[in-house]
């Protein structure tokens, strides 16, 4: 069974590209702190990318912003692509199903 459930900030606004055939992808980072503190006291996150397609990343792009708490329900999904000077490289990412928004900032006044 490969199910993930996330929930955490998001680390920017979602960035939303095209494709040429017409859908839509959302790129979201979401972090999330750990549970316990490192050796100097300090509470670390993990920095999880999440991918977004079609309808649901639509309305992530429309309604999250950076710093907004989101829960993300997906699977997890290896690729690898090889770079210019032919060293191959892996990602580890989240394909998204479901998004939930749990809170957002506060508009900033100016």
């Amino acid at each position: 069974m490969n199910q993930v459930t996330l929930v955490g900030r998001l680390t920017q606004d979602p960035e939303v590209k095209t494709n040429s055939d017409g859908t839509c992808r959302t790129i979201i980072n979401v972090a999330i702190s750990r549970d316990y503190r490192n050796s100097d006291g300090i509470y670390e996150a993990d920095f999880i990318k999440c991918v977004l397609w079609n309808g649901i990343a639509a309305a992530t792009k429309d309604y999250c912003h950076k710093g907004d708490v989101v829960g993300v329900k997906g699977k997890l999904q290896t690729r690898s692509y090889e770079t210019e000077n032919k060293e191959k490289k892996y990602v580890t990412e989240v394909i998204v199903d479901k998004v939930t928004f749990i809170s957002s900032n506060p508009p900033k006044k100016a």
